[in-house]
């Protein structure tokens, strides 16, 4: 197995800085861009803000996701993951579970607490 330098780690990484611009909470984890933003989506928000690559946590590289408190709930059930998509090209970034799963209800709003993102070292 080839072993990837923090320098393309961190390249991948910050893509998540220069593109994504929309956050999804969703009732499963989203595959595909329209699964993400239309499909599985229980709401939404544009406020996203990711930091730069450091290592991380147990071993690889990371970045954080600043909180979301501004989310519109869009529909109603239980949000079970996060999805993060750059609208402009119809693109499906990453997806995870969210800490906590969040009963919503529509026309309310959500808050998602500063999360990682982490690509680890090859076994």
């Amino acid at each position: 197995m080839a072993s990837i330098s923090d320098y393309v780690l961190d390249a991948a990484l910050s893509k998540l800085d220069t593109e994504a611009d929309r956050i999804d909470i969703t009732s499963q984890e989203a595959t595909t861009y329209a699964e993400a933003t239309s499909t599985y989506t229980l709401g939404n928000s544009t406020s996203v803000s990711f930091g730069a690559p450091e290592d991380g946590d147990t071993s690889g590289r990371k970045t954080a996701c600043a909180a979301i408190s501004d989310g519109t709930v869009t529909g109603t059930g239980t949000a079970t993951h996060y999805a993060i998509t750059d609208v402009s090209e119809s693109r499906l970034l990453c997806t995870g579970s969210l800490t906590t799963s969040q009963s919503v209800v529509s026309g309310n709003t959500f808050t998602v607490a500063t999360f990682d993102v982490e690509i680890p070292d090859p076994a």
